[in-house]
């Protein structure tokens, strides 16, 4: 399995695109939360960007989407 942190462009490069835009698709929402399950030796900063996004998200100021 490929996490969020291996893919072209990293963890923190995800987040920042989300919250400009404002959306999220399904599909990075699990890959996000499945790196951060999956790996207890995650960066703390990586941590708490993926924390901060997944707030946004309950908070309503991003949506996710079905692309």
């Amino acid at each position: 399995m490929v996490s969020a942190a291996q893919e072209p462009y990293g963890i923190q490069a995800l987040v920042q695109k989300a919250v400009r835009a404002k959306q999220l698709s399904r599909q990075e929402h699990l890959k996000l939360t499945t790196a951060m399950l999956s790996d207890p030796k995650m960066a703390s900063a990586d941590r708490f960007h993926i924390n901060r996004l997944l707030d946004y998200v309950r908070a309503g100021k991003i949506r996710l989407t079905d692309e």
